[in-house]
């Protein structure tokens, strides 16, 4: 083939991409074009938290896999950190798109919203390079300003924490006024409340202690109030609305469930925090308080979904999104499963003792940010595109409906088994270096090289591979679903 023939070849390859691809901006407000900016941002680093979790799980198999080019540790930090900020991107760019809808006005600070962006973008940019460049060295005042402050799922260097802070600010601002400018809603008031929270809660794990009981004390408020509780009522804000416009649900049904889920992240939410205070040097009264009340959370939210898809089932239950819809239900099953069975079952303190710090809590740990977070952000990439296409119709007879349907599949079914070969592993974890061996080094190798252990991890890696392809397949359908429809969605009315 001659060159001037591969280069008309390949430009048609490209526009037909772009045909397939092609998204009508127009149907997009203000606040909508700022959300794609975050759901983009969010789709790529969803692909950095599997590619490096593929890595990580890789060297646990082989040790010595990119040894000193991409060490153990620096591949786990990225696949972790990329976890909580690709979801912050999809939380953040979910609220924006609801937010013009839900106010009934245009949003205000868009300008600074937009400026908020990009400095965060950069920053995860440059912090991500930092990690991957300067993987050893001293740690002093210098390096936790500017290289690593060295605390886990929030190593991070000072610098951008206040970076963090500071675009939360942002997004409060931005949400409140656009809201004080419009209309007042009661998701609007839950939304406020816990934006407060959320920028305020990641200052907790800014503090310098010297006293490792106390860094551990505060470092739990970021972890577990900033990510989980915070998390919890963005996610029930997030739902709410996206109930009420795939299902028609009344909006007084979802308030309702968001006012129990503010009522029991205050009543029970903080004082679950207390399941981490176990074994770090707290009082022993947090045995008690943590073991009762940690696993309470998930409550509201799967109950707000039980309720209504009964509430849309008695009014013919109406849907044209039904990717969507999947994907809000397996939100509801595994926000209880991740966060509420598998957290419960390993929180109590008798329990506890014993599986504390093994692939048990790794277990947990993946079945519940998948569960309770990843779900419902790709419920709300599916709500985006239909709207992004003109309201396009998305349910039964869509073509190429095998693409997500395959993608919830792949996505869920290598979720669940990385989970259960955690779980396996940790069970035996708990056994042999907890139970038997008595948590000394001895027992921890003797766990380590246990054949169960080792057969375990070996099967995470190949659910997590199944997890990467369901991922690809996710995001050809997102780039291509709706393309060429000419039915238009049936519009959704509250009852």
């Amino acid at each position: 083939m001659s060159a001037i023939g591969l280069v008309e070849k390949t430009t048609a390859y490209f526009k037909d991409f772009k045909t397939w691809v092609a998204l009508d901006s127009t149907n997009l407000s203000d606040g909508q074009q700022l959300a794609v900016k975050y759901f983009t941002v969010a789709v790529i680093l969803f692909v950095a938290q599997i590619l490096f979790g593929l890595l990580a799980a890789t060297q646990f198999i082989w040790p010595g896999f990119l040894f000193e080019i991409l060490d153990f540790n620096v591949n786990r930090m990225v696949h972790i950190n990329a976890m909580i900020v690709w979801m912050l991107y999809g939380f953040i760019g979910s609220v924006y798109w609801l937010l013009e809808d839900e106010s009934q006005t245009e949003i205000v600070g868009l300008k600074l919203g937009n400026i908020a962006f990009w400095v965060l973008t950069a920053a995860v940019t440059v912090v991500v390079l930092v990690y991957l460049l300067v993987q050893i060295g001293p740690g002093k005042d210098s390096s936790l300003w500017f290289i690593n402050e060295g605390r886990e799922y929030i190593e991070a260097p000072r610098w951008a924490d206040i970076g963090i802070v500071v675009v939360m600010l942002i997004f409060f601002y931005n949400v409140v006024a656009t809201f004080t400018k419009g209309k007042w809603s009661g998701i609007a008031g839950v939304l406020t409340l816990d934006l407060v929270a959320l920028a305020g809660l990641y200052v907790a794990g800014m503090f310098y202690m010297t006293n490792i009981t106390h860094e551990q004390y505060w470092w739990w408020w970021v972890i577990h109030l900033w990510v989980e509780a915070t998390w919890e009522v963005l996610v029930g804000v997030i739902m709410a609305w996206s109930l009420m416009k795939l299902l028609g649900v009344r909006r007084k049904i979802v308030q309702t469930w968001l006012y129990i889920e503010v009522a029991l992240m205050f009543g029970s939410g903080i004082l679950g925090l207390g399941h981490h205070y176990f074994w770090i040097g707290t009082p022993e009264y947090w045995l008690t308080i943590g073991g009762f009340f940690s696993a309470l959370e998930p409550i509201p939210l799967v109950a707000m979904v039980v309720h209504a898809v009964y509430d849309s089932g008695s009014h013919a239950f109406k849907n044209g999104n039904h990717p969507a819809l999947a994907w809000v239900i397996a939100h509801a099953f595994g926000n209880f499963f991740g966060a509420g069975v598998w957290g419960f079952m390993h929180t109590l303190p008798q329990i506890n003792m014993y599986t504390h710090g093994t692939q048990w809590s790794a277990s947990h740990g993946h079945l519940a940010f998948f569960g309770a977070y990843a779900t419902i952000n790709i419920a709300f990439f599916y709500l985006a595109i239909q709207h992004w296409r003109g309201g396009v119709w998305m349910g039964e007879g869509t073509a190429n409906a095998w693409r997500w349907k395959w993608a919830i599949g792949l996505l869920n079914v290598g979720v669940l088994g990385m989970t259960i070969a955690m779980l396996i592993a940790g069970y035996e974890q708990s056994f042999i270096e907890r139970a038997v061996e008595g948590s000394t080094w001895g027992g921890y190798f003797t766990a380590q090289n246990h054949p169960s252990f080792q057969s375990a991890m070996v099967w995470r890696l190949l659910f997590g591979v199944v997890t990467a392809a369901g991922l690809g397949l996710l995001i050809w359908d997102l780039l291509t679903i709706g393309k060429g429809e000419t039915r238009k969605a049936k519009v959704i009315t509250q009852q």
